[in-house]
């Protein structure tokens, strides 16, 4: 299974980047996919998840309303739409998968099956 993020950038706050995460090397019909930060000196945070079959969704308190999280199941790739950024939103991006749809209910930072290399996105001025 590999999991390759990218998108991330510098951009000013209020800015916006889209992050992608390309999934391959697996067959599950059945997932959740999502994507997590982790700041310097913090515990890493779900921020969005989404699973493939029931559609569940999961976005972290700090980010509803500005970032969307969108799926492509042919293609297995997974986007995390995020508009007005702010400082607080710095961090290195993974994505993650899990045959355990469930896992995008709560979007939890531990326990996935895979993780991808991450990306750095740094909202600064």
């Amino acid at each position: 299974v590999q999991l390759q993020a990218s998108g991330g950038g510098l951009v000013q706050p209020g800015g916006s980047l889209r992050l992608s995460c390309a999934a391959s090397g697996f067959t599950w019909d059945d997932y959740a996919i999502g994507w997590f930060r982790q700041a310097p000196g913090r515990e890493r945070e779900g921020v969005s998840c989404i699973s493939t079959l029931h559609g569940l969704i999961y976005y972290g308190d700090s980010v509803k309303g500005r970032f969307t999280i969108s799926r492509d199941n042919t293609n297995k790739m997974v986007y995390l739409q995020m508009n007005s950024l702010k400082p607080e939103d710095t961090g290195v991006y993974y994505c993650a998968v899990d045959p355990n749809e469930g896992r995008a209910r709560y979007c939890s930072g531990y326990g996935w099956s895979r993780w991808g290399q991450g990306t750095l996105v740094n909202v600064s001025s």
